[in-house]
Formats: C-alpha cells, structure tokens, sequence
C-alpha cells in the first residue's frame, strides 16, 4: 500500500491514481490534488492535459521538466475551497505545498481557478507567492525575502 503524494491520507491507487490515468475528477479540489501527485512522479502528461485558457497557453512542459530535476516534493495542505463542486461549473481551491530544489526548502502558496468543461474540471489560472520556506534569518517584522518589500508575516509567512 502506497500513500498518495497529495496528503490525502489515502492509497495512492483509490486516491489521484484513476484521476492521473484518465477519469474525470469529481471535484476542482480532487483535479488540484492529482496534479500535485502528477508533479511528484513527473506526469507532464497529465499536467499539460488538465490545463485550459491562460494556463494552457503559458505550460511550458520543457521549463516544467528541468524544475522537476532536483526537486524533492514534502507535501501539500488545502488552505480554503469554494465552489467547485460536482454540480458546480467554476472553483476555487487554495493550497500551500512544499519541495525542496537542490537542497533549499521552499513553500508555494497559490489560489487556482478551475472550470468545468465538458464533464472535466481544467486548472484555468492562478496566483502565487513562491519562496523559501523557513528563511533564516526572517522574522515575523523584517522583510519578506522574496524581494516583495512586504514584512514576512504580511506575505509569504501569512499562511504558513
């Protein structure tokens, strides 16, 4: 038995595995869960199939494979959902993952969108912060170390 990489608690094979090998999700968050499992065994596949609109055109599956290399993938947590239902035709899922890229933790925070076209729920677009995880020497007042000129616990320490 093999856990699934989303943090589902479940086995990999009742969890994101149907969704990666082509049935449809039921639920914006369940598509959003089995593209992070897909980053984590380098289904670019996946990734690039279950992209629509914005994000469909910006993919760049090659960019995509060489992040890949180096990259050690330490969980996923939802955040918040809204809508993206099985009845629903658009949702929201916010999220927070961690990795580490040659041996640096960072977090990524991130709110998709998601639509519901012809029976699939496609991740549409997003916003994102992206940066180290546990900085050293950030405390919760002293600037944000991605650059943004926001105090850390206003940006990318907001959520974590």
């Amino acid at each position: 038995m093999t856990d699934c990489p989303c943090g589902s608690r479940r086995e990999y094979s009742a969890c994101c595995a149907p969704y990666i090998a082509g049935k449809p999700a039921p639920t914006a968050e369940a598509l959003m869960r089995s593209r992070y499992s897909a980053y984590t065994i380098g289904n670019f596949d996946y990734i690039e199939k279950t992209c629509t609109g914005p994000a469909a055109l910006s993919f760049n599956r090659a960019e995509a494979e060489r992040a890949q290399l180096g990259t050690e993938w330490l969980g996923l947590e939802i955040k918040k959902t809204q809508q993206g239902r099985e009845s629903d035709t658009a949702g929201t899922v916010k999220f927070l993952f961690r990795y580490r890229h040659h041996g640096q933790e960072f977090s990524h925070l991130e709110t998709s969108n998601f639509r519901r076209i012809d029976g699939f729920w496609l991740y549409h677009d997003g916003e994102f912060k992206a940066a180290p995880a546990r900085p050293d020497r950030a405390g919760r007042n002293d600037p944000c170390p991605c650059g943004s000129g926001k105090k850390y616990k206003k940006c990318c320490g907001a959520d974590l």
